[in-house]
Parts: structure tokens; C-alpha cells; sequence
């Protein structure tokens, strides 16, 4: 597997990337304050705002500014939640399109297809269908984790990081629910960027990782479900072998600041070091998400209620608490190839903390 190279690209030091999968920003986002008329809250500190009154298919309408606005509050905050949603799956693909190309996506980038996603999905190709009916059929990440472990925080994950143009942004509507449990809680990697010391980030910003799925032939097989081996929303992402390397460092381009971009679903090996060195490096990290409850937010569901996240700069993990039906709907645009700014600041640096 090739190892990440160091480049000048339009006056930066960068790591990693793709000439052919790079943002078309050149400097990170600012907000405005066009949404500043609609109540919000910041939910903990470090991650997670909820508004109030704003509806997702009224931004469909709206000007590009106001879009930008909330793409720079996504990747800044992790996540928003927005709640009683009246959206459908179309919009949604419209809005997380829209959101991702004002943001700076490159132009190759479109919305993903997940390898697993049936043919001739009644929702589309790009609809993600989040059901706990398929979850009892044993189908995807969470069948697989099953069989290794039985704690619920081996679920944490960023999507579809195996992917050479992973997600920048996804958007999950939950329509059903059961009368209690099924929270889903996200952690910030910004914040777990600012939690290592020095010496250990200047070690990591040299190092790659190496994310792998292809686990999902074997799903794919199981359920009798052809893996999607065309083009998967970026002509980076076609082909039966789902594995790549990322930089275990990344910057987010619409923010400008370091985040960790390694995942217990996903992240195998850390290149360049003994195995023994990338198990203990990856427990460690994997440690700092999970145990740091103070990094992390926890969304409790309501009917129609949405999620919108940044997937380069935070994680997350579903709970399996309940007994009732559960299902959504997800859709995930995808970014630029990921990259390190050797320059760029962590999340504490950039806002003087």
C-alpha cells in the first residue's frame, strides 16, 4: 500500500490527498451569522448544537450564504440536530449535495453508494435505509463487530473511511422508534486531537493508517446481495478491494483545524511501525474516544428528528438498547481525498482556548 507523500499544494504543506480528489476552497469557511435568527444551542461544550424552527427543506430555497453558514456550524460543532424534520429522502439528497459543494467538495464528488446497498433500491441508490429489522438479519458493520467483541463501544466509527474519497457530510432523518433507547452518540476528533501531547501529535502527523472493509464481501455473499463494484460517487471509489490508507492526522478544509482520523470499525494498522507499536497506538486512541465521555454528546430521538455531521472530524456509535422497531434514513456526500496541513491548528489553538 503506497505511503502518503508531502506536496505543496496552493501554498500549503500537505500530506496525503489525491491531485484528483482535492476541496475547491482554499481557506477554511467563515461564518456570517445568517442563522442567527433561529434559537440554538450548543449541547456540551465541545461538540453538538440543536436549532430550533429550522427546517431543511426551507434551505433547499434559501441563498448559497445561508447553506455555507450551516456547513461551517456542522464541521466547527461535529454535529446539528434538527428536530421534526419534513423532508424526504429526495431533499435530503438535494440538501447534503448542496451543503457538500458550497463547503468545497471536489467537483468529482458526488453523493456515495454504500457497497452494500441492494440494486434497484426503492429509495435510490444514495439512500442508506438504517433498520433494526436488517441490524436482526446480522447485515454490515454491526454483524461483524458482533462477532468480536460484546462491548457497545466497539461500534464507534467514522463512515465509510475505507473509501480513497471517504464522507465529508451525512444527514440521518429517524422516522421510527421505539418507545425508549436507541441514542446515538458522537465524539469529537477534534477534541481528542487536543487531548494527546505534543511530542505524541508530531508522531502521528507522521504516520498513515490503513482502513479496511472487505469484510463486506463476505456480507455481501451471506446476504445474497451483489457488492456495488461501480463507481461509488467518486471515480476514486470503484472496485471490489476496500481498503485504502488515510493520514492518521487529517485537516478539515472547511475549518482549517487537525483532527484524529482513526476508527474502531474501519481502521486496521498504522503504517511504518511494528504491529505490536500500531495495536497498542490504535487502543490507545480508540481508548481516548471511548472513556473521555466529556468529547462525546449523546442525541436522544424523537419522530422525524435529523442529524446532520461532519464525518472527517468526529465519530460516532449507535446503541442497541431497545427491542422495538427503529429504521432511518441516511445520506452521505462525499469530500476530498483526506490530508494533512502541516500547518494548520488544532480546534483549542484556532479559537484561543
Amino acid at each position: 500500500m503506497p505511503s502518503a507523500t508531502t506536496h505543496a499544494v496552493v501554498g500549503f504543506n500537505i500530506v496525503g490527498g489525491h491531485p484528483d480528489s482535492r476541496p475547491t476552497i482554499d481557506k477554511p469557511l467563515v461564518n456570517s451569522g445568517s442563522l442567527g435568527n433561529f434559537e440554538q444551542n450548543d449541547i456540551t461544550p465541545v461538540i453538538g448544537t440543536e436549532f430550533y424552527g429550522l427546517q431543511i427543506r426551507d434551505l433547499l430555497q434559501w441563498k448559497d450564504q445561508a447553506v455555507k453558514d450551516l456547513a461551517a456550524t456542522v464541521s466547527q460543532r461535529g454535529v446539528v440536530f434538527l428536530r421534526d424534520q419534513d423532508v424526504t429522502p429526495t431533499e435530503m439528497k438535494d440538501f447534503i449535495i448542496r451543503l457538500s459543494t458550497l463547503a468545497g467538495c471536489p467537483t468529482t464528488s458526488g453523493l456515495h453508494v454504500h457497497p452494500l446497498t441492494e440494486e434497484g433500491s426503492e429509495l435510490g441508490d444514495q439512500i442508506s435505509v438504517i433498520s433494526s429489522e436488517k441490524q436482526k438479519k446480522g447485515g454490515g458493520l454491526t454483524h461483524q463487530l458482533s462477532d468480536v467483541s460484546r462491548f457497545a463501544s466497539t461500534g464507534w466509527h467514522s463512515d465509510i473511511t475505507f473509501e480513497k474519497v471517504p464522507s465529508d457530510y451525512a444527514m440521518l432523518k429517524i422516522h421510527t422508534l421505539p418507545k425508549t433507547g436507541g441514542d446515538t452518540l458522537w465524539a469529537s476528533g477534534y477534541e481528542i486531537y487536543d487531548r494527546l501531547s505534543d511530542p505524541m501529535k508530531r508522531f502521528l502527523e507522521g504516520l498513515t493508517a490503513t482502513h479496511d472493509a472487505n469484510f463486506f464481501h463476505g456480507e455481501a455473499e451471506r446476504l445474497g446481495n451483489p457488492l456495488r463494484k461501480a463507481i461509488r460517487g467518486s471515480p476514486l471509489n470503484q472496485g471490489t478491494d476496500l481498503k485504502t490508507v488515510h493520514p492518521v492526522i487529517r485537516t478539515n478544509p472547511v475549518t482549517g483545524w487537525k483532527s484524529v482520523y482513526v476508527n474502531k470499525g474501519f481502521t486496521k494498522r498504522i503504517n511504518g511501525v511494528s504491529k505490536d507499536e500500531s495495536d497498542m497506538l490504535l487502543a490507545y486512541i480508540f481508548n481516548l474516544v471511548t472513556q473521555n465521555h466529556d468529547a462525546q454528546v449523546r442525541f436522544k430521538w424523537k419522530k422525524n428528528d435529523c442529524a446532520i455531521w461532519d464525518n472527517r472530524s468526529t465519530l460516532h456509535c449507535a446503541t442497541y438498547d431497545y427491542s422495538g422497531a427503529r429504521a432511518g434514513d441516511r445520506v452521505a456526500s462525499l469530500g476530498e481525498a483526506p490530508y494533512l496541513d502541516v500547518d494548520s491548528k488544532s480546534r483549542r489553538e484556532a479559537l484561543g482556548e
